[in-house]
């Protein structure tokens, strides 16, 4: 039997792509309350005869049907330290998450999963985290949680998040983490020579994706760059936010861009620092404005341009397909929301990750009323 789940704060829904990745896992509905975000989800997954809310506050659960699942990416602005860190102080944003747990004491699902900043654990000295676990506890729920970085499941992208994962019934507590992540190797070159001519070993990371990859890393000869004063060549993006088409940024390695080498290489000591040479913002994909000498940390020098980070290749970043990503552009979407989009995702492959394992959990225990017991 499928594993039913709703999908709250869906987003561009990370939480749907994961878990349909997987298999066994089915969508009864969703709630969104950005039009845009939703013009977006119902393009990509045309969710017909589901059940829609815009507002979680106006949710009535008896509305809904019986559910396995809820997952919920509430609104994590209030709890980041890019942000002011209002936690539930903000009334739009921080107390969101009272919604899961008002929909969850009704419809008392198998298990909640929930993905927030790490910054929601040291918010307020520990005691918004607090609030969030006593709550659930007082539920009824048994809960694990655990920081991953989708860097280890696939796609070359540093972004730290706080998974919870809450469940009913003591057999089922401390199953999922830590993941069986990739914990991917770095870069292998197996090929040398000038880029786009470069062959990497595909057990390793990607720098980023070519036009043709589809999602979740494909394979290509360009770096990754820091779009901010004292760039840092990174086998890695930097984290993928809501404003990723900033262009040049002021706060050191916030986010990343690509850099494409118009010279020829040449050996310099470790640790030289890179330097900007010019900082005017880079406008447009195909006009690389911003010239550069920096280092990586091989000590090899590259001189070059800086281009930002295309839409597609920031969702490619999160784990998305170009099928989904063109579906979602398809609609008119500009893109600067297309990249807000993505930076306010949910990465795709930390959830698959997390999905394999409800789905194997759920294959060996059994749903009552009252919790979940053991078959064995």
């Amino acid at each position: 039997m499928a594993i039913r789940f709703f999908d709250m704060f869906a987003g561009i829904g990370g939480f749907r792509s994961g878990l349909i990745s997987v298999g066994g896992f089915e969508c009864i509905g969703h709630c969104e309350i950005d039009k845009y975000a939703n013009q977006a989800y119902n393009a990509i997954y045309e969710p017909k005869g589901e059940l829609y809310f815009e507002d979680a506050r106006t949710i009535a659960p008896n509305d809904l049907p019986e559910l396995d699942l809820i997952c919920a990416g509430f609104p994590c602005q209030s709890f980041s330290v890019a942000g002011k860190r209002l936690g539930f102080a903000d009334d739009t944003r921080g107390t969101l998450f009272f919604e899961v747990a008002r929909i969850a004491e009704a419809k008392r699902p198998a298990f909640l999963l929930l993905e927030n900043v790490p910054g929601l654990l040291s918010h307020d000295g520990g005691r918004t985290f607090k609030t969030i676990l006593s709550m659930l506890v007082e539920l009824g729920y048994h809960l694990e949680w655990c920081v991953h970085n989708s860097a280890h499941f696939g796609v070359p992208q540093q972004r730290r998040r706080l998974y919870i994962v809450a469940s009913l019934g003591t057999e089922c507590a401390g199953r999922i983490f830590p993941l069986r992540s990739g914990n991917a190797e770095n870069l292998k070159e197996l090929i040398p020579g000038p880029q786009g001519q470069r062959v990497y070993d595909p057990s390793g990371v990607a720098c980023t994706q070519c036009a043709g990859s589809g999602g979740w890393g494909g394979k290509t000869g360009l770096y990754f760059i820091d779009m901010n004063p004292d760039p840092i060549i990174t086998d890695h993006a930097r984290c993928i936010t809501a404003r990723q088409d900033s262009g040049i940024g002021n706060h050191r390695r916030e986010h990343s861009g690509v850099l494409v080498e118009n010279h020829p290489r040449a050996i310099l000591a470790p640790g030289r620092e890179a330097v900007h040479q010019q900082g005017r913002r880079v406008k447009e994909t195909n006009e690389p404005m911003v010239t550069l000498t920096a280092t990586d940390r091989h000590g090899v020098v590259h001189h070059g341009r800086v281009r930002r980070l295309t839409p597609l290749e920031c969702w490619r970043l999160q784990g998305f397909t170009d099928e989904q990503f063109h579906k979602a552009q398809a609609t008119g979407l500009k893109d600067g929301r297309l990249y807000k989009m993505a930076g306010n995702a949910v990465s795709v492959p930390v959830i698959a990750a997390i999905g394999q394992r409800l789905k194997e959990i759920h294959e060996k225990y059994m749903t009552r009323k009252d919790g979940i017991r053991c078959d064995e």
